[in-house]
C-alpha cells in the first residue's frame, strides 16, 4: 500500500507514495525544509482521517505550530480535531534550576550529573513514550524530530550503532509510516539510521550560482523505483513543492 505525502511533485517520484508501515529518513542542514516536509506529510494524512504525531526532541512544539500555521495546511484545525498531535520529549530543564540536579565527581575526576527527567532522552525512553501515544490515539503517521538529539547510553560507536538499529527495528513494529529527521552537514558521511531506514531523502541548502538554493534528492527507497537526481525545492502557500531537475 502506498501512502501519499501530499507534497506536490514528490509522490510522482516514488511510484505514488511511501510504502506503508516503514521507516524513512529525511536528512539535511538547517533551513533546508525538513520540518515543513514532515508537517505537510502529517497534515495531508490528518485531512484524510489518519492521525499524525509529531514528536519533537529539540524545538518547542508551539514554535513549530506557529511557523507551520503560516501555510495553508489547516494545522490549528487539525490539532483541534485531534488528528494532528504534537509531543515534546526533549529535555525540560530551564536555566535557573541547576540546583535541582545532583552532581558528583567520578573516580576519573570528571563532573557527572544525574538529572533524571531533565536529561536528553534515550532511544528506549523515546520509544516507550511514542508507543503509548500510538496505542492511545491510533496514530498512523509518525515524525520524530530529530534522531540527532537522542542520548546514547554509551560512547562506544559500535554500541551506539546497535542501539540505533534496535530503535529503528522497534519503530517498524508500531504499525505507523514513520519519518525520522536528522541533521546533516556532510553528505558524504553516512550514519547508522541511513543504512537502517527503508528510504533516505536528502534536503539540500547551498550556494549555487551566487544564490542560496534548496534542493531535494532521493538517495534510497527500498521496494520503489525512484528518481535519484537533485530537484529544485520551492516554498509557497501550501508549503514546499518539488519541481524540475536542478540545472
Amino acid at each position: 500500500m502506498r501512502i501519499k505525502t501530499g507534497i506536490e511533485g514528490f509522490d510522482d517520484l516514488v511510484q505514488g507514495g511511501l510504502l506503508s508501515d516503514r521507516v524513512y529518513l529525511v536528512s539535511g542542514p538547517p533551513g533546508s525544509g525538513k520540518t515543513t516536509f514532515c508537517v505537510q506529510y502529517l497534515a495531508h494524512g490528518a485531512a484524510l482521517g489518519e492521525t499524525g504525531l509529531y514528536v519533537t526532541l529539540l524545538e518547542s512544539p508551539q514554535n513549530i505550530i506557529d511557523d507551520m500555521s503560516n501555510y495553508s495546511m489547516n494545522v490549528l484545525t487539525l490539532i483541534k480535531m485531534k488528528k494532528l498531535l504534537f509531543a515534546d520529549l526533549g529535555p525540560r530543564m530551564e536555566y535557573g534550576f541547576m540546583d535541582e540536579m545532583s552532581e558528583y565527581i567520578t573516580p576519573d575526576y570528571e563532573v557527572s550529573t544525574s538529572a533524571g527527567e531533565h536529561e536528553a532522552p534515550s532511544p528506549a525512553m523515546v520509544f516507550r513514550e511514542i508507543a503509548a501515544y500510538v496505542s492511545e490515539y491510533d496514530v498512523k503517521r509518525l515524525v520524530i524530530d530529530s534522531v540527532s538529539a537522542i542520548r546514547f547510553t554509551t560512547r562506544d560507536l559500535s554500541l551506539q550503532e546497535k542501539e540505533m538499529s534496535r530503535f529503528i527495528r522497534n519503530l517498524k513494529k508500531l504499525g505507523c509510516t514513520t519519518i525520522l529527521i536528522s541533521e546533516m552537514t556532510d553528505p558524504s558521511a553516512y550514519s547508522t539510521e541511513q543504512f537502517a531506514a527503508h528510504g533516505v531523502i536528502f534536503m539540500h541548502n547551498f550556494l549555487y550560482d551566487k544564490t542560496m538554493t534548496r534542493a531535494m534528492q532521493i538517495i534510497k527507497m527500498r521496494g520503489t523505483k525512484h528518481d535519484c537526481n537533485m530537484r529544485a525545492v520551492n516554498f509557497g502557500d501550501k508549503g514546499l513543492a518539488i519541481s524540475g531537475l536542478l540545472e
